[in-house]
């Protein structure tokens, strides 16, 4: 099963549009992840209609329209694979702890919010994943988004890729 991660569009403020290397790969997956700071209902569409199947919540940035369609917290069975997605979970420092607490009977948290990639283990047994933003790469050398498979209730080939800058 082939995973598409991405968070932190913020579209149209932060760009025009999704890059074209990351919507080519939409309809390729068997489920589109996104973390939430979708900002316009457009990208949501275009997500809901070119993916197989799509699983979203909403972000700080994320008005009432996008929160009354997506949750803030999701959870997911992919073969086996325990996933969680949410947008924010606080600072980096203690985030492996807290997030553990908080979510204890999942294998995989996808998160958002500070636009920088993330992959570390919590507990021995919690995968935090954040693929960065495809939009904005504020302080980072990059603009990102993340590809990853289920294999046998396992997560395995997680990476993240780096996007070109967009042309002027």
């Amino acid at each position: 099963m082939e995973l598409l991660l991405m968070a932190d569009t913020h579209l149209p403020t932060r760009a025009k549009a999704l890059p074209p290397e990351l919507l080519d790969r939409v309809p390729r997956a068997d489920v589109v992840i996104h973390a939430g700071d979708w900002v316009d209902t457009a990208t949501l569409d275009l997500l809901q209609t070119r993916a197989r199947r799509l699983i979203g919540v909403h972000g700080n940035n994320d008005g009432p329209e996008l929160r009354a369609r997506l949750p803030e917290v999701a959870y997911a069975e992919l073969d086996g694979l325990r996933l969680g997605v949410v947008h924010e979970t606080g600072p980096a420092q203690g985030r492996e702890r807290r997030c553990a607490q908080r979510f204890p009977d999942l294998d995989v948290l996808v998160f958002g919010h500070s636009h920088i990639p993330w992959d570390s283990v919590a507990d021995q047994r919690l995968r935090l994943l954040n693929p960065g933003s495809p939009t904005d790469r504020r302080r980072q050398p990059y603009r990102t988004y993340m590809t990853a498979r289920v294999s046998a209730a396992r997560l395995v080939e997680v990476r993240l890729h780096r996007l070109p800058e967009p042309p002027d």
